[in-house]
């Protein structure tokens, strides 16, 4: 009541022998008497959060590692269960010219994204939220629309005030889109893995400095690619999504005689695919309009941009993680065109490896701008950042990914503030697993993305979810919630089962992959 705001050493596990008399107080005690006075009880490390966050000032180089991996988004200490006292293995990895990195090893009983574990439960549970968080949440249950810091102060809900901000994303889904929880029946199709860009959190792409990581160098022909869309069409999908490096020696047509392919092969598919990088780089390669180039996309039968390669659109941060990829500017403006020529796209945002929240509120807000003036966005999706073999992690510049404290409020925060604008809030089960999707269908989101078979992406970034489910799989996660599960198309609309799109040429002949680049 007079100003105190942190507790110094608890130790749960050694006594204390200095001062006998006065035992370290039990953990929950603690957490019941702080939340008693309206505040949250948070862990942190031995240097306080706003050292954490400027370490080229306050930590020895040496310590950088070791703090960052160790903290969360906002420099206190990640709160997932194991988090404190890591038991490590060890192993050794060349990266880029060859020099050798130590990993750190797993943690015995840490969830962390793209593992098996599960994560802590913080939904269901009745949370109650005090302060600036419940100010914020007062005004959102009035209608009222939520501006830069009042998303920031809901990124930092910490304790009861998360369950009170997932609670309320809840009754915003429901006023929107009901009780249904949709998915779409889809295929990836990773038609390269060979790239020229150099983006340091990708575990996926080949390049001269990656060779020695995961995979092989691969490029598939147009008759693969056709090949696979018919067998997708034969499994009863409605649509591809194409997605691939940036391989030296493609030309701006590419992707257009790519999409050609797909549609010649299987006209009723819906071709979700090319980034905003790829058309970008498309019509720059053929010296060629944005907007000329997307209308004779759209034209050779795609239908919708994914929202990927946006990762965080603030500069600050892509100077880091991909600096010689489009700029935050660039992205927002291929979509504004896609949009124009008739080609809807979703959001993405690739969060927990070097940003901090000001950085989510800053892709929100940038994202939110773009819908009111096209209304092309179909959904938001959380792409939480996986960390095994993503390079920036083994090189010891990155964190070990979100926490589920942070996934939870990602998609839940996100409902608030796109609200009247985005209905939709996907959750990536490829990353996060069901027990995650499980928690996040009550903070919020109403969506299961796809059954993506053949998805890769992120099992080269050190995923250990499978690669494919099935309907069955997804309604044995959504009945017990009580919600209906409903299949979309991708444009949200309601596929016709009796009228699913069938191949009108025979099938290809299956090519060999390239081996090399």
């Amino acid at each position: 009541e007079v100003g105190v705001s942190d507790w110094g050493g608890v130790s749960p596990v050694t006594a204390d022998h200095v001062n006998p008399e006065r035992p370290w107080p039990d953990l929950d005690r603690l957490r019941e008497v702080t939340e008693a006075a309206g505040h949250t009880l948070a862990p942190r490390l031995t240097i306080h959060p706003r050292y954490v966050r400027d370490p080229q000032r306050w930590i020895d180089p040496a310590l950088h590692f070791s703090v960052q991996d160790r903290s969360d988004s906002d420099g206190l200490t990640r709160d997932d269960p194991g988090s404190v006292w890591p038991e490590r293995t060890m192993e050794r990895a060349k990266v880029g010219d060859g020099a050798e990195f130590e990993l750190t090893g797993t943690l015995s009983n840490q969830w962390y994204v793209g593992s098996g574990g599960d994560p802590i439960t913080l939904i269901p549970s009745y949370g109650h939220a005090t302060g600036p968080v419940a100010e914020v949440l007062d005004g959102v249950q009035r209608g009222e629309d939520v501006n830069y810091d009042e998303i920031l102060t809901l990124f930092r809900a910490r304790g009861p005030e998360v369950q009170a901000v997932a609670a309320v994303a809840d009754e915003v889904r429901a006023e929107i889109v009901g009780n249904d929880v949709t998915w779409v029946a889809n295929r990836n199709i990773n038609y390269t893995n060979v790239c020229t860009f150099k983006c340091r959190f990708c575990g996926f792409s080949k390049g001269p400095l990656s060779l020695n990581l995961r995979g092989t160098p691969y490029l598939l022909t147009l008759d693969d690619i056709a090949e696979r869309v018919v067998e997708a069409a034969e499994a009863g999908a409605t649509e591809v999504c194409l997605q691939g490096g940036i391989h030296p020696d493609f030309d701006g047509d590419y992707y257009i005689d790519v999409a050609r392919a797909v549609h010649e092969a299987v006209p009723g598919m819906h071709i979700h695919g090319f980034t905003a990088l790829e058309v970008f780089e498309g019509a720059k390669r053929n010296q060629e309009p944005l907007s000329e180039y997307l209308t004779r996309l759209r034209e050779a039968g795609q239908a919708s941009l994914p929202g990927t390669a946006a990762e965080i659109l603030h500069d600050d941060v892509r100077a880091t993680l991909c600096p010689d990829k489009i700029n935050s500017d660039e992205w927002l403006e291929s979509h504004r065109i896609a949009h124009s020529v008739g080609l809807a796209s979703n959001v993405t945002i690739m969060f927990g490896s070097i940003e901090r929240p000001e950085h989510w509120v800053h892709h929100i807000m940038r994202t939110r701008a773009l819908q009111e003036e096209t209304g092309g966005f179909t959904e938001f999706v959380g792409l939480p950042f996986v960390h095994m073999a993503s390079p920036i992690y083994l090189q010891k510049k990155a964190r070990r990914g979100p926490t589920f404290r942070e996934v939870l409020l990602m998609h839940a925060v996100a409902r608030i503030a796109y609200r009247g604008r985005i209905d939709n809030i996907q959750g990536s089960w490829v990353k996060l697993g069901f027990n995650s999707i499980t928690q996040l269908l009550q903070a919020g989101a109403n969506d299961l993305g796809g059954t993506l078979m053949d998805e890769n992406i992120s099992r080269a970034a050190g995923a250990d979810h499978g690669t494919e489910v099935t309907p069955e799989d997804f309604r044995r996660l959504v009945e017990p919630l009580g919600r209906r599960l409903v299949q979309r198309t991708t444009l949200y609309g309601r596929p016709d089962l009796d009228a699913l799109p069938l191949a009108t040429t025979r099938r290809a002949k299956i090519s060999i992959p390239v081996a090399g680049v």
